[in-house]
């Protein structure tokens, strides 16, 4: 596994230099496409598949699935909740991209575990405004990906529901666990 304690930054990298890390993600852009070539691709998937993840950090989805560039579209947000922002983007992934697969993945130890709706209520207070978004916080993970699961396989817009399975993610062991929809 690579993590950023890992990767060289180079000897003048922007962080040493008093820069933010934006600009550290700027420059090792800039090396990498020196080596750059096009691949190519198209945006369709080349295994047509779309993924929903959770945005965790600790989440290496292409090396936990063992996919490569071009394989799959890839969807994340906190969570892993499908939103009408998921179901927008597998739509298009689907109707427009070639996608028939959906695979969702949630994790052990996730942070929406923790939060409740009164993070809304937290942020109405400080800021005045009510988000006009749900926090889609929940207290067992499993029963949280059948819901995903079902969201998917209830969407009018989302036409191909009969290959649509949920994992959870172990980020103890990296291993992924199937969650039985019916259960």
């Amino acid at each position: 596994m690579t993590t950023s304690a890992s990767v060289p930054t180079g000897s003048e990298s922007a962080i040493a230099a008093g820069g933010t890390v934006t600009d550290r993600l700027v420059e090792a852009n800039a090396r990498y496409a020196e080596a750059f070539t096009d691949p190519g691709m198209d945006a369709r998937p080349v295994l047509q598949v779309a993924v929903v993840a959770c945005m965790d950090a600790r989440l290496d989805l292409h090396a936990a699935l063992g996919l490569e560039l071009g394989d799959c579209h890839t969807i994340r947000n906190a969570g892993g909740v499908v939103t009408d922002d998921v179901i927008r983007s597998l739509t298009i992934s689907q109707r427009k991209l070639g996608t028939r697969s959906v695979v969702l993945i949630h994790h052990t130890g996730c942070g929406l575990e923790s939060l409740t709706e009164d993070f809304r209520n937290e942020l109405e207070a400080e800021v005045g405004q009510r988000p006009a978004w749900a926090v889609e916080s929940f207290r067992d993970v499993d029963q949280d990906v059948r819901q995903s699961m079902q969201r998917v396989r209830t969407s009018p817009f989302v036409p191909h529901t009969d290959d649509v399975r949920g994992f959870v993610f172990d980020v103890k062991t990296g291993l992924l666990r199937e969650v039985d929809p019916a259960s």
